[in-house]
């Protein structure tokens, strides 16, 4: 039994745009409008999941996507640090800053560390091995990092060595209790990550 698994990251919104850790805005209209004019390249999906926050919900929507709300893909919660950008934690707490982006097991801000985030995902990853057909989810861009951790059994500290560009495809194949990757592909015709965005 193979179990395939597309993780979608969310179009452009202005906490992306602004490296700001989410704050439960929604997407802005160019994102919008991307996520829209790619829903055709989508195949059908037996099962549609979506993180639970706006952006994933409504980027789902712009897919095309009937999906429901998965807990388990929720993105790393921030703590105290929710709503601000990078540059003002940067400046107020540079040293606590710094052990996060350093330290897997961290959570300085009172949120979720990486270390849980990615043991968290991994316990979903195992339970959507046990299920055939086809997953596809709109997940924040840690999520997809947190998977691909997992799936090729880096270490932890990699996590932030990957860049997951707004509209980023990741497909995960799993059979027999191993998962692959397949190159990721960004929706929509373009590639890299737009200019202003960050690559959190």
């Amino acid at each position: 039994m193979t179990t395939r698994v597309m993780l979608i990251s969310p179009a452009m919104n202005p906490a992306l745009r602004e490296a700001r850790f989410d704050d439960g805005c929604s997407l802005d209209a160019a994102g919008a409008a991307r996520a829209r004019s790619a829903a055709d390249g989508l195949r059908p999906a037996a099962v549609a999941l979506v993180s639970p926050t706006a952006r994933c919900r409504e980027t789902a929507a712009a897919l095309g996507l009937d999906a429901r709300a998965e807990p388990a893909l929720a993105g790393l919660g921030m703590g105290r640090w929710r709503g601000r950008t990078l540059e003002e934690v940067g400046a107020a707490e540079p040293e606590a800053l710094a052990r996060w982006l350093a330290d897997p097991a961290a959570s300085p801000h009172g949120g979720e560390s990486v270390r849980l985030l990615c043991a968290r995902v991994g316990g979903w990853l195992e339970e959507a091995a046990r299920s055939a057909g086809r997953t596809v989810a709109v997940v924040e861009p840690e999520v997809v990092r947190a998977v691909t951790v997992r799936v090729l059994g880096a270490p932890e500290a990699a996590f932030w060595r990957i860049d997951v560009p707004p509209l980023t495809a990741a497909g995960f194949t799993g059979r027999a209790g191993r998962w692959n990757l397949t190159p990721a592909t960004v929706l929509g015709g373009t590639s890299g990550t737009p200019e202003g965005a960050p690559d959190r």
